[in-house]
């Protein structure tokens, strides 16, 4: 019987249980005794936090990461982003995607108010103001949100995956850990 998880990503760790790399990592393994043959399905990068997806089902993986399925990002950005900008990430824009040009697909994109997470110091407030912005794709290129906001003029701060499908991060806190009966 495959179990499955839903976990809260904390900064600063590796979305993987293995790092062969010299340096000291920290992984997902050190948050919680997963069983073995866990994976993480789709990847935050170190420096991103916020809803993963963990399974012992491989077949899972490929539904999830699937072109159908919709994860949406809460994106603090240096600067006040503006509506010009939000509409420019709706419609593509142009991102290095491994030493190539690549144009994203049209996503969903929206101004927030700052939104209810929990609190991480990002800067000091004396380098000038930040904002918030949703961004919503159903594909998942290799730090695509970052360089989609750097993109329209407005670097990513701070990354926080919200939604995967039907499913929010809720009420989990960083680190925190739910087995789940089902993941979709």
């Amino acid at each position: 019987m495959h179990r499955h998880f839903h976990i809260y990503k904390p900064f600063g760790y590796l979305s993987q249980f293995i790092y062969e790399k010299k340096r000291n990592k920290k992984l997902l393994g050190e948050l919680y005794a997963f069983p073995d043959k866990t994976m993480a399905i789709g990847r935050l990068d170190e420096d991103s936090e916020g809803l993963l997806f963990l399974t012992t089902d491989g077949m899972m993986s490929e539904i999830v990461r699937g072109k159908h399925m919709e994860k949406e990002y809460y994106a603090q950005v240096d600067g006040i982003i503006n509506q010009q900008a939000v509409d420019r990430l709706q419609e593509g824009v142009e991102i290095g995607v491994k030493g190539t040009r690549y144009l994203t697909k049209n996503c969903m994109a929206r101004l927030l108010d700052t939104p209810d997470l929990p609190y991480r110091k990002i800067r000091d407030e004396r380098h000038g103001p930040t904002s918030w912005v949703s961004i919503t794709l159903t594909e998942g290129k290799f730090r695509q949100v970052r360089k989609m906001t750097a993109a329209v003029g407005f670097p990513t701060l701070r990354l926080v995956r919200v939604r995967i499908g039907e499913t929010w991060l809720a009420d989990l806190q960083p680190g925190e850990v739910r087995e789940v009966d089902a993941l979709v």
